[in-house]
């Protein structure tokens, strides 16, 4: 890759020779664009980002970067850097609610033969105005058409995320949000999940809300149940897989799965002719030591390296945990360009 002279240290990128368990990423040696000569992990797979929308706001950033070879990110918990090397990376994962502004740089992921899909969130809160800085419900609707067009249905997955009550907003009237949504977008896509909100779990999030108003809360476990039944009778004809994301309730009895939000069951399936890929993974029955042990138990979710940073996504959802303040925002993404106008 352009910018980038690496000698890898182990070929197993993490497997072991018998590729059974994962022992943490392949250490590689890059090249700055200072000059500089520093080690870096590369990873196979890299998720773009559970911690700030990328496709949306920091699209040219992960081309610069993807072009350059690796990304620079900051430990979260401990505030020391870490470089990310892309010279094995054979999928990447992206998270976003408007792929807009990175649907043209695709094409550099397809020239290096790197596989992609995409967890698409399409809510509706707009009466409540909880998405404060994502585009109207009918662009992004639009935006979801176009992107499964282009990419296939089975990597463009819908998430409405998270499931939220407010004041006016029932268990009913969320069901028929979903739906209408589901009316309109089933046709290009192959899966739904959904995660009901934790607020309580994130200081920061339950004082934000109480703040903001409007009466917003989790739901209580018996309401749970009860939307996912209204949800699987609206759901049934459109043909789709339901699936929760990082739940403790078990609604396999109506039908509704566990995700992988970082799937081995779809990249085997969608990048079956990435022999890079398939090696690292494995065959099936050995998946169980992939699981990434750094998300709660809950997540079905395989190894992944996230190159995103908290408090640079604009969207300022109310109920973000990845945020701490919209001041914090700001500050982050002016030092953020400040950084790129630098160079790394």
């Amino acid at each position: 890759m352009t910018g980038l002279r690496c000698a890898a240290y182990d070929s197993s990128d993490g497997r072991g020779r018998a590729g059974v368990s994962f022992k943490g990423w392949n250490k590689v040696s890059i090249q700055t664009e200072k000059d500089c000569s520093v080690g870096a992990v590369a990873p196979v797979i890299v998720s773009a980002s559970r911690r700030t929308d990328i496709p949306a706001f920091h699209a040219e950033w992960f081309v610069q970067r993807l072009q350059a070879g690796y990304a620079k990110r900051t430990n979260p918990f401990n505030g020391t850097p870490q470089y990310v090397s892309f010279a094995k990376t054979r999928a990447v994962v992206f998270w976003t609610k408007n792929p807009r502004p990175i649907l043209p740089h695709l094409a550099e992921l397809d020239r290096r033969g790197v596989g992609y899909y995409f967890q698409f969130t399409l809510n509706d809160y707009e009466a409540e105005g909880l998405e404060p800085g994502v585009p109207p419900l009918s662009e992004r609707i639009a935006t979801f058409r176009e992107l499964a067009q282009s990419i296939g249905k089975a990597k463009a997955v819908w998430r409405f995320d998270p499931l939220l009550l407010a004041d006016g907003l029932t268990v009913d009237r969320l069901v028929e949000r979903v739906e209408r949504i589901g009316e309109r977008v089933h046709p290009w896509t192959e899966k739904l999940v959904i995660a009901f909100a934790d607020i309580e779990r994130y200081a920061k999030v339950r004082n934000r809300l109480r703040k903001f108003g409007r009466g917003c809360r989790e739901l209580l476990p018996e309401e749970m149940r009860a939307f996912a039944e209204r949800l699987v009778v609206a759901a049934r004809p459109w043909g789709l897989a339901i699936a929760t994301c990082a739940e403790a309730i078990d609604l396999t009895d109506l039908g509704i799965g566990q995700n992988k939000c970082i799937d081995d069951k779809l990249l085997a399936r969608v990048f079956s002719h990435d022999e890079e890929l398939m090696r690292f993974m494995g065959p099936d029955e050995l998946r169980d030591s992939l699981k990434d042990k750094g998300q709660r138990k809950e997540c079905g979710c395989i190894v992944s390296k996230d190159i995103g940073a908290y408090d640079t996504c604009p969207h300022l959802c109310r109920y973000c945990y990845a945020n701490s303040s919209e001041k914090a925002v700001d500050a982050a993404v002016r030092r953020q360009h400040a950084e790129r106008d630098s160079s790394h």
